[in-house]
């Protein structure tokens, strides 16, 4: 495993020769991708997905997409979502003034262009105790493997993490699914050996402050920052997994799988089969996908075996939370916005908030003061079978890029113009 920090340090010299030349190519074999903002806001680095039966592909083309605006070269990467060795979206980020219109060339190569890596996910795992971790893309965690049964910790960070030029989140694996925040100081990517000692053993050295940041939320038995429960017919609570001391799992199979990593998007799967809850058995599908520019990543979630009137729980943990709850609407989104020395020991100051879709919104409640899942505002979303739910968890720390974090209103407007932001529609054709 690699020790040092994968600055993504500049390779744009090499990325505009690369382009320039292949601008020459044959107009015949480009795309050009039509971009409207059709918003009056400006827009930046907003997320474009582009579906591949929306292109005209050739089989020469070659196979790492290369996109020209003008003189400049867009980053962006090709993901494969459901498996089966042929890439389902074009995905990249992009800036827009109000209104703008863009027409970009998208060619191909044979050849990756090497873009600036400004995403990534990081996951080990040991096979036994005595074992070295090693690097994997994927997992299958039955009831009875947990943490606490095991008798040791199988996963590097107790589970993945995933990053951006900004900020860095951790899943607990381990059966208690929670969501965890890494501080970053810098822009690149952090060390892949976080979490782990020189003899390849799991450990917690995250908890200490490097150059790169430091693990900086406490989760204790909340879900964390964007997390998800479950509020069934009986007015139960019903948490997605256990808490550490547990030894059996209430999901009787979690299915994890990284599902893309390249420079501008990362993308994790989790399926949750069987979770018990209520005396009834859910299914569950969590994606998380992560770009550039964000301090934030974009958690989709959908539900089957509902029974009709179950609320989908989306977890604000308000753990050393002093002060007042913000809900402020904005755009097609109500945010939910904490502000306060919300760090272990209230060392540093962090802005906490998580962005759900307005049009499902059915209030928040306290979680209560004991019990699986506490410590926590539990936000109301209504469901159905197979529907999908976006939302966006976000953290801003006083020592990251932006040090205006540190600053309450300037966090509030940060959340809520981003999810104008995120609310704003770009109108793509093809030509």
């Amino acid at each position: 495993m690699k020790s040092t920090i994968k600055f993504y340090a500049s390779t744009a010299f090499s990325v505009l020769i690369f382009a320039s030349c292949q601008a020459q190519q044959k107009r015949s074999k480009e795309n050009k991708i039509v971009l409207k903002n059709i918003s009056n806001i400006e827009l930046f680095q907003k997320a474009i997905t582009v579906k591949r039966n929306q292109i005209t592909l050739n089989k020469d083309l070659g196979t790492y997409p290369v996109l020209l605006f003008k003189n400049d070269t867009i980053p962006a990467q090709v993901n494969d979502l459901d498996g089966d060795g042929k890439w389902d979206e074009l995905f990249f980020v992009t800036n827009f003034s109000p209104n703008e219109e863009k027409t970009i060339l998208l060619n191909w190569s044979q050849k990756d262009p090497k873009y600036p890596i400004k995403t990534s996910v990081r996951f080990g795992k040991r096979e036994g105790k005595n074992l070295p971790v090693h690097p994997d893309t994927q997992e299958i965690l039955m009831a009875d493997q947990v943490h606490k049964k095991l008798g040791y910790q199988k996963y590097q960070t107790d589970g993945p993490t995933w990053e951006n030029d900004k900020v860095g989140f951790r899943h607990y694996l381990d059966g208690r699914n929670s969501k965890d925040v890494f501080g970053k100081k810098l822009p690149g990517i952090t060390p892949e050996d976080v979490g782990i000692n020189s003899k390849g053993a799991v450990e917690d050295n995250y908890h200490v402050m490097y150059d790169w940041g430091r693990d900086i939320f406490p989760v204790g038995n909340s879900a964390g920052l964007g997390g998800f429960a479950l509020l069934t017919n009986d007015n139960k609570i019903n948490r997605l997994g256990i808490l550490a001391a547990d030894t059996l799992n209430n999901i009787e199979k979690t299915t994890f799988k990284i599902v893309s990593e390249g420079p501008v998007n990362s993308v994790l799967s989790y399926r949750y089969q069987n979770w018990e809850a209520s005396g009834n058995k859910y299914q569950a599908q969590e994606t998380t996908s992560i770009w550039p520019g964000m301090y934030g990543y974009k958690n989709t979630v959908s539900l089957n075996g509902l029974k009709g009137n179950e609320m989908l729980l989306v977890t604000l943990s308000n753990l050393n939370n002093q002060n007042p709850l913000q809900v402020i609407e904005a755009g097609d989104f109500v945010c939910f916005i904490q502000h306060d020395k919300l760090t272990y020991e209230r060392q540093w100051i962090l802005g906490t908030a998580v962005i759900v879709p307005k049009n499902v919104y059915k209030g928040y409640i306290e979680a209560p003061k004991t019990g699986q899942l506490t410590d926590s505002y539990l936000i109301k979303l209504k469901t159905k079978n197979k529907e999908e739910i976006s939302y966006y968890p976000i953290a801003g720390w006083e020592l990251s890029a932006d040090a205006n974090f540190k600053d309450s209103v300037y966090f509030t407007n940060y959340v809520t113009n981003l999810a104008k932001q995120l609310s704003a529609k770009i109108k793509i054709s093809i030509k």
